[in-house]
C-alpha cells in the first residue's frame, strides 16, 4: 500500500520521540488517512532538507501554483470576485428561505389560534416534530498545515513500510511452507 507524499500537521496530547532528533514533541505529520505518520519538531519542519510546506497563501492555492498554470494576476482576481459573488448570492437565497419558512409558520400559528379558541386548550409538544433543520451555513473548519517531505525522507518512510508489509507478509506466509527434513536421506555409495 504506497501512499502520496502529503502530510498534514496536526498537534496531540501525549508528547513523543521526534523521528529526527529524538527530542520530545508534540507535533505529529500524518497522512489524510493516517496511514503513515510522524512525530517531529517545529524545527525540523522549517528545515527545507526535510519538508516543505505546500500552499502558504490564504486562498489555498501558492503563487507558484497559479504562474505555473500562466494565469496573470487580474485572472485571479476575477475569478475570486465571481466566486464571492457567487457565495453572497446563495447565502441570499438561504435567508429567502428561512423568512418563507417563518411566514409559513406564523401562518399556520394563527390558523391554529382561531382553531383552538372553541376547544380546550391543552397543548402536547412532540420534540423535533416542529423545528426545521437549521439552514445556516456553518463556519469554514480551519484547515491544518500541509508539508511535502524531501525526495530523501519520503524514500526512508516508503522504505520503512514495505519492509513492515514484507514482515508481515512471510509471517503469514511461514505456518504454510514445508519443514526442514528431520534426518539426512541415505544416499547411494558412488
Amino acid at each position: 500500500m504506497s501512499f502520496t507524499n502529503m502530510y498534514y500537521k496536526r498537534a496531540v496530547g501525549t508528547p513523543k520521540a521526534c523521528y529526527v532528533c529524538h527530542k520530545p514533541t508534540t507535533t505529529v505529520l500524518a497522512t489524510i488517512n493516517t496511514v503513515d505518520f510522524l512525530y517531529s519538531c517545529d524545527s525540523h519542519l522549517s528545515d527545507p532538507g526535510f519538508a516543505s510546506q505546500v500552499g502558504t497563501s490564504n486562498d489555498g492555492v501558492g503563487a507558484g501554483a497559479a504562474q505555473k498554470m500562466g494565469l496573470s494576476p487580474e485572472e485571479i482576481a476575477k475569478v475570486k470576485a465571481e466566486w464571492e459573488e457567487r457565495q453572497k448570492k446563495k447565502t441570499e437565497k438561504a435567508k429567502e428561505k428561512e423568512k418563507d419558512k417563518d411566514t409559513d409558520k406564523d401562518k399556520d400559528k394563527d390558523a391554529k389560534d382561531t382553531d383552538d379558541k372553541g376547544k380546550e386548550k391543552e397543548t402536547k409538544k412532540v420534540p423535533g416534530s416542529l423545528s426545521p433543520p437549521s439552514t445556516t451555513p456553518t463556519p469554514p473548519t480551519p484547515t491544518h498545515q500541509r508539508y511535502t517531505l524531501h525526495r530523501d525522507m519520503f524514500a526512508l518512510r516508503l522504505a520503512e513500510h514495505r519492509r513492515r508489509r514484507q514482515t508481515v507478509q512471510a509471517k503469514e506466509l511461514a505456518p504454510r511452507l514445508p519443514g526442514a527434513p528431520m534426518t539426512m536421506p541415505k544416499l547411494p555409495p558412488s
